[in-house]
């Protein structure tokens, strides 16, 4: 089995059949189709039902999806890690997060990551639902996950990130604010702009306002996160924010107001057990909490 049908292999899974992945991989089809079959050769089976517009995995081959990615991962890191040494700079870095915290404290993270290492290639994916990114993770198809740190992940190294605030978001025009700090349990007749259930912002909302005695009212339920400030400023409803999407409307006149008792959010890095890629190792070095000195 060798390294370059493994990348066939994986470039006819993620782009659906056999002339897509010859096109990425700059190929001749003939060529990749041969490689393919002579690795369904090698291990005694086909991997994939070759249909007039497309393949699609048999049992085997989805089999092999997992071992295969995170081969072509540990080799990508073993070539990482010799670069490192002989000095040489690049490299690449996956990350998969829920959008929330994709926003913030990703953004900033990756951001000063960048400035560090700046011909490191980064990728970021974002399924929002939880159990998607640690999916992801476990499979090899990226190398890190971030998530929120409520979610159970055993089977996954990891750190916890510094706790960060939401704020609440209310329209430059709202009636009657609430004085600051907000009290949670007066917010029962505000009107909310929501990402759906599941999501980590969402559950956040409603796990926040039910423990204040509170039944969450949801004006727009989107799964557009884009939207949610333009429509808390265009009146449809308050918002539970990060502090940098409320930093944000903020500037364009929302009213942004801390609340009683904080609503906070952790987020978890995690990655598979074993060695990471020399970017990733440099990246959660950067993205680990300082450790709290005692007062002297």
């Amino acid at each position: 089995m060798e390294r370059r049908q493994l990348e066939y292999f994986l470039a006819v899974v993620e782009h659906g059949g056999f002339t897509n992945a010859a096109r990425v991989l700059h190929v001749a089809q003939p060529s990749l189709s041969h490689a393919i079959a002579a690795l369904e050769s090698e291990l005694g089976g086909a991997l994939f039902h070759r249909l007039p517009h497309g393949a699609v995995l048999t049992a085997a081959g989805d089999a092999l999806v997992a071992p295969a990615r995170q081969v072509a991962r540990d080799l990508a890191t073993a070539a990482s890690s010799v670069r490192e040494v002989l000095g040489l700079s690049g490299g690449r870095l996956d990350i998969v997060a829920q959008t929330t915290l994709a926003v913030d404290p990703l953004a900033g993270l990756l951001g000063e990551f960048l400035g560090r290492h700046r011909n490191v290639e980064v990728r970021v994916t974002d399924p929002e639902q939880g159990a998607r990114v640690s999916h992801l993770v476990r499979s090899g198809a990226s190398e890190l996950g971030l998530l929120d740190a409520r979610i159970p992940v055993p089977d996954l190294a990891g750190i916890l990130l510094a706790e960060q605030d939401l704020h609440l978001v209310l329209p430059p025009a709202h009636p009657d604010p609430p004085e600051e700090p907000a009290r949670l349990a007066d917010l029962g007749a505000l009107r909310f702009v929501a990402p759906p259930k599941g999501t980590a912002t969402r559950d956040i909302l409603d796990d926040a306002l039910r423990e204040a005695g509170v039944e969450p009212v949801i004006a727009v339920e989107t799964a557009h996160r884009a939207m949610i400030v333009p429509l808390v400023l265009a009146g449809g409803g308050a918002a539970l924010l990060p502090r940098s999407m409320a930093a944000d409307a903020a500037t364009k006149g929302a009213t942004v107001l801390r609340t009683e008792p904080a609503v906070r959010f952790r987020a978890r890095l995690v990655w598979r057990p074993g060695p990471l890629s020399p970017a990733a190792d440099r990246f959660v070095s950067l993205a680990r909490p300082a450790p709290i000195l005692p007062i002297q």
